[in-house]
């Protein structure tokens, strides 16, 4: 692939002074658009950027709050040529992701990686928690949650040698709990579904046990009769056994886990545990989720977009609420990873990250990945009303410090008109302070004739916050033109200020 130039203009500024321009390397540092209601955020910068970055041949995923997003997105590309890119994973549609199948394959690994997994899975549920009422910073509901999903993952692939949303369903859902009269039940072969269901645990258990005790079998078997015993005696039997067999250990830790930790804990305890971890799984089984990232072979990946392929998710939020919003963050979380593995010195090409409505799609490791985004060459954009639904979305003790975190590694912010207080304090803090010339005059009219002029210069906000409230918001009452200040960190955009004043038409202009 050929190098990308990452001074390619994408905006320019222009003044009495300089011509500015707006490059691919800021657009990869980050943007974050403010805007009330009305603004013109989607409709006059969004719609700038998105076919700027079209035209410029990006791929890119793009994260769905609204019904119409889709619509918005094909014209779009239908504007720039790029329809023939746009991948729609959608319920009825023909692209599906298997999210479990590619986490486990991926990097050439022969067998699931439980870490992967985990990590995948308890990025969603956090985020999920931290969305729905604000997540405690309580320590031990994370570790416990950990806990659960590791070793319900390490059952599943010692019992059945892979990883289900169905098979980690009913294992957690039949877990016995203390004082129950059924926990020895004899497993028998032939019970129903909803048997099967209930005793998924013990079932997984068994299995688990029993495969484990074959690879024993298997490890003797390469031994005479006389080696065994002989093995059998030694003191550090033990060690020799974990290390031919791997399994026993793993074996050892996942029923020491139930039996001695999570089956004793208090039912009130217990029950907030299983419900963050089985709400979710719950959710992913039902249609059309299920179909969508489950049960049916991949036809899109992350990796498409580094083919220049855009990747929307249609599942609104507004639409389909908490199971939209958890599996778009998945996608998210797995396609940020796969943009930060790419080797840029075989494909340079810069890929874009859209969230309209951001504060939706927010996880934990966002500051994080961001931080290193640069690098990856990915133009994060992402469009919210204000300061407060950040926090709002954030959650937790230390929301004001995380959200100031996240919102610095965002170089180029763009702010719409917005009645918000907060977020035009903020803005009009992070443009900053200039001098202004203050002029006086005096004149004394007495037996003489007098007067006099002076000049001074304060030092005040170069925008004030109540100059937000009164941008243009588009619309034919304004010749469908919507203003905005666009603040750059690092470098001057025109008249040696690292901000300046923008109209944006909400027509076709690229």
């Amino acid at each position: 692939m050929k190098p990308y130039d990452l001074n390619t203009p994408i905006l320019e500024f222009a003044s009495r002074n300089q011509n500015s321009v707006w490059t691919v390397r800021q657009a990869v540092e980050g943007v974050q658009i403010f805007g009330g209601i009305g603004s013109g955020k989607t409709s006059g910068s969004g719609r700038k950027l998105a076919l700027k970055y079209l035209i410029a041949g990006f791929g890119g995923l793009v994260l769905t709050a609204k019904p119409d997003e889709k619509r918005l997105w094909k014209e779009y590309c239908s504007l720039t040529g790029r329809s023939a890119d746009l991948l729609v994973i959608e319920p009825g549609g023909r692209h599906s992701f298997d999210f479990l199948n590619y986490i486990s394959s991926r990097d050439g690994a022969a067998n699931p990686i439980t870490d992967n997994i985990v990590d995948v899975l308890k990025t969603v549920i956090r985020a999920s928690q931290t969305i729905s009422s604000g997540k405690s910073d309580d320590a031990f509901w994370e570790t416990a949650l950990d806990m659960l999903i590791f070793n319900v993952i390490d059952l599943c692939q010692l019992a059945y040698g892979k990883v289900s949303f169905q098979l980690m369903y009913e294992i957690v859902l039949s877990i016995p709990k203390t004082g129950d009269d059924n926990q020895e039940e004899t497993i028998l072969p032939d019970q129903s579904l909803s048997e099967q269901i209930f005793n998924g645990y013990r079932v997984a258990l068994e299995k688990a046990k029993n495969n484990v005790l074959e690879q024993i079998n298997q490890w003797k078997s390469s031994f005479s009769a006389e080696e065994v015993d002989m093995i059998w005696e030694r003191p550090d039997f033990d060690s020799l056994l974990t290390t031919a067999v791997p399994d026993v250990r793993l074996y050892g830790f996942v029923e020491q886990f139930f039996n001695d930790t999570f089956i004793p804990l208090s039912e009130k305890t217990r029950s907030i545990i299983d419900f963050s971890f089985t709400g979710f799984l719950f959710r992913m089984l039902r249609e059309p989720i299920h179909s969508m990232f489950c049960s049916r072979e991949s036809t899109v990946t992350p990796e498409d977009s580094l083919t220049g392929k855009i990747i929307l998710l249609n599942l609104p939020v507004k639409t389909y609420q908490k199971i939209g919003r958890d599996c778009q963050i998945m996608f998210k979380y797995i396609w940020q990873q796969a943009m930060e593995k790419r080797n840029i010195v075989e494909n340079e090409l810069p890929v874009f990250l859209w969230a309209d409505e951001a504060q939706s799609f927010l996880h934990e490791h966002d500051a994080d990945f961001q931080a290193t985004a640069r690098s990856s060459r990915i133009a994060t954009v992402y469009i919210s009303q204000n300061l407060p639904n950040y926090h709002a979305c954030m959650g937790g003790e230390k929301s004001e410090y995380k959200v100031k975190s996240f919102l610095g590694t965002l170089a180029t912010k763009i702010f719409h008109a917005n009645a918000d207080i907060d977020t035009n304090r903020y803005a009009s803090e992070l443009i900053g302070d200039t001098y202004f010339e203050d002029q006086s005059e005096s004149v004394t009219i007495s037996k003489d004739f007098s007067q006099t002029r002076g000049k001074s210069f304060k030092l005040e906000r170069a925008v004030r916050p109540e100059a937000f409230v009164s941008l243009r918001t588009g619309g034919p009452a304004n010749n469908f033109g919507t203003e905005a200040y666009l603040h750059r960190q690092g470098d001057t955009i025109a008249n040696g200020q690292n901000y300046a004043k923008m109209n944006f038409s909400q027509l076709y202009n690229p």
